[in-house]
């Protein structure tokens, strides 16, 4: 008896000291008031569907990410991201539509919103004011803003670079 409390507490005490990023889970659905107030982790990737009432934070989003402001963290998000802002801090696939679209990685498809802004961009931003570091393909809006070898550094109406 007395071997088997020791093995228990010897095990109790390799859980404590597990990472907690082994924690971190995959969720399919997320509903958010304000992150932390959400049936997913900030910590979780979703997989199927988030909706955030007034913010949602998660590391990843695939398929349809819809709210007020959605915010992703890290890990590739994809699909349709649909709020006021959308922020993505890692890499973002997909369909981004909002007031504000904020991508900090690398960003694959299609940004449509009154200002656009990516790192590294691979198709097109349709708005009022777009800008990104390096994009391989157009932007079409009053100010148009690439950074690295676009056809101008600024350009009205329609910037490319391919």
């Amino acid at each position: 008896m007395r071997n088997r409390s020791i093995a228990m507490s010897f095990a109790a005490v390799l859980v404590s000291l597990a990472p907690a990023s082994g924690l971190a889970a995959e969720k399919a659905v997320n509903i958010s008031l304000v992150t932390p107030v959400s049936l997913a982790k900030e910590a979780d990737s979703v997989t199927a569907f988030r909706l955030n009432i007034l913010y949602g934070k998660n590391t990843s989003v695939e398929v349809v990410d819809l709210g007020l402001v959605n915010h992703t963290t890290s890990g590739l998000s994809k699909g349709l991201q649909w709020g006021v802002v959308n922020i993505a801090e890692a890499d973002f696939h997909g369909l981004q539509l909002a007031t504000v679209n904020y991508n900090a990685g690398s960003f694959e498809g299609v940004q449509w919103g009154f200002v656009n802004h990516t790192m590294n961009g691979d198709g097109l931003q349709f708005g009022f004011v777009n800008f990104a570091e390096k994009i391989h393909g157009i932007q079409i809006g009053f100010i148009n803003i690439i950074s690295q070898d676009g056809f101008l550094p600024v350009f009205p109406i329609v910037n490319w670079s391919f």
